[in-house]
């Protein structure tokens, strides 16, 4: 703006027009037209106080300070409308200048429309400079440099990609190379970065990748399941930047652009043959430029994150956060659910129900409804290996495990001599020892039916008979009331009669013996 008040006094003072024009930066017409015009309105210096350039503007020229009679264009609707694909400002000058003409209104021309916008978009990208706490804010990427690694077998070149994670106070970073861009290489990193900060910080900002954020929104984000699950192990909280908003993380943004150039770049004639030599030569090169001295204050990146941030940082957990996989099963029929071939039991009331299944290298955790109800040493080897808690079987199916040989016989010595005798002798009848237990089950029964008393006479009268008696000899002996009847006196057995098996005596059809 032509300062009017100074061509005034310079030339009150009898100084040249050209000596003015120099002095003010304008030209010598705008000093003899704004002198001329002090004369016309017999202004004379000095003037009267409070009188402005502006006003002094006014008062000379008025015909300029009259509004423009073209029709000044809707900045904020072409910002708006600039940001959709395709739309470009010649196509919005058109629209502007089509609309002139059905309004009967004078446009501006193309240059001038031009002109006005950007005005308006310098106001539109004024930044603040947001003062970050130490030990308060994480910003996490991938950057979009690889570097190649060279297949020491076959000589195929491989990308490997950049992981870059910056703290916002400090601009300390940490670089570290993978083979994909995958959930699990995702975890990883945040691990190996949270040993090497020593410490985490209480707000994790990444970008909306797929690995981080499952869905963006503006209010409220869903965050991925297993990336939640590793921000709540480490106690931080995951905020996502905004979809194509890189101010909400500038310090990543601006570290992957310094990085590429001091460490991907620098690295660019170097050949490297595994991912372990690349990321050596990375942490060199990353120490070297942590170290490096700033330019416009004291100290380097290294030296004000261990004097400000780092004691400001949470602890890190006892151990380091495991990687999870997660997947939905149904819980079957004979309460167990199955987990890449191998089964694990779940508790019978959940028969039917959908569970949540988190899976890492050593252990298989069930969820229902976010609350865990079991968990399991993870099953490695042949197919088909059951792990089976007896606390989550039903009461009869507790019963029947918690049974074996050894519980029978010793349940027969509780009895009597000669139960345990024919307890031994029910498990000994068959070639599989479990085939017996039935018998042995049922044996229970008519202790429980008939009193453990009976049930020792019943297996000594039976051992009378018979050195392997069975369940139905027993059980004939108590329904007939056979053990009641007092003992005789019997003749020692002899192999040959022992070998017939049951063999009835003269006793049993009433004769005396000879």
């Amino acid at each position: 703006m032509t300062n009017y008040r100074e061509i005034l006094r310079l030339y009150s003072q009898g100084i040249s027009q050209r000596t003015i024009a120099s002095s003010c930066a304008c030209s010598r017409n705008t000093v003899a037209n704004v002198v001329n015009r002090a004369q016309e309105l017999a202004l004379t210096w000095p003037l009267k106080e409070g009188l402005s350039n502006t006003e002094l503007g006014r008062l000379f020229f008025p015909e300029d300070a009259a509004p423009a009679s073209r029709k000044m264009p809707d900045c904020e609707y072409l910002h708006k409308e600039l940001a959709k694909s395709g739309v470009t400002l010649t196509l919005l000058w058109n629209e502007y200048c089509e609309n002139c003409r059905q309004r009967n209104e004078i446009p501006l021309m193309y240059s001038q429309f031009c002109y006005h916008y950007q005005q308006f978009t310098l106001k539109t990208k004024v930044t603040m400079h947001i003062h970050r706490k130490p030990g308060e804010q994480l910003e996490v990427d991938w950057a979009g440099q690889t570097t190649p690694i060279i297949d020491s077998v076959t000589g195929e070149v491989i990308n490997a990609y950049v992981f870059v994670g910056v703290l916002s106070s400090t601009q300390y970073a940490y670089v570290e190379a993978f083979l994909s861009q995958n959930q699990e290489c995702w975890i990883t990193a945040h691990v190996n970065m949270y040993k090497f900060f020593g410490g985490v910080t209480r707000i994790l900002v990444p970008d909306n990748l797929k690995t981080g954020v499952e869905k963006s929104s503006w209010f409220s984000p869903l965050i991925n399941k297993i990336y939640q699950e590793m921000a709540e192990h480490y106690g931080t909280a995951v905020i996502p930047a905004r979809v194509r908003k890189p101010k909400d993380k500038p310090n990543a943004e601006g570290a992957v652009k310094i990085i590429s150039t001091w460490i991907l770049a620098a690295l660019r004639n170097q050949k490297f043959f595994s991912l372990t030599e690349l990321n050596a030569t990375i942490r060199e090169k990353l120490l070297a430029f942590n170290s490096k001295p700033f330019q416009k204050k004291e100290g380097s990146r290294l030296s004000v994150f261990l004097a400000e941030e780092k004691p400001m940082l949470l602890p890190l957990p006892a151990a380091p956060y495991e990687l999870a996989t997660w997947k939905i099963a149904t819980v079957q029929f004979n309460y167990h659910v199955s987990v890449e071939k191998m089964h694990y039991s779940v508790p019978y009331e959940y028969i039917k129900h959908k569970v949540d299944i988190r899976i890492t290298s050593n252990v298989i955790e069930v969820f229902f409804n976010t609350t865990r109800i079991c968990s399991h040493p993870r099953l490695f080897g042949r197919a088909g290996q059951y792990s089976t808690l007896a606390e989550h079987m039903p009461e009869d199916h507790k019963k029947y495990i918690q049974w074996n040989a050894a519980r029978f016989v010793s349940w027969g010595e509780s009895v009597g001599p000669n139960t345990a005798i024919t307890v031994k002798a029910i498990l000994a009848a068959h070639k599989v020892e479990q085939q017996g237990y039935r018998s042995c089950m049922s044996l229970l029964k008519l202790a429980d039916k008939f009193s453990i008393t009976r049930l020792e006479s019943a297996c000594a009268k039976a051992l009378t008979y018979t050195p392997r008696p069975g369940f139905q000899n027993i059980k004939t002996i108590l329904t007939t009331g056979q053990d009641k009847v007092p003992l005789e006196m019997a003749p020692p057995t002899s192999e040959s009669s022992a070998s017939h098996g049951f063999t009835r005596g003269a006793g049993y059809y009433g004769r005396k013996s000879p």
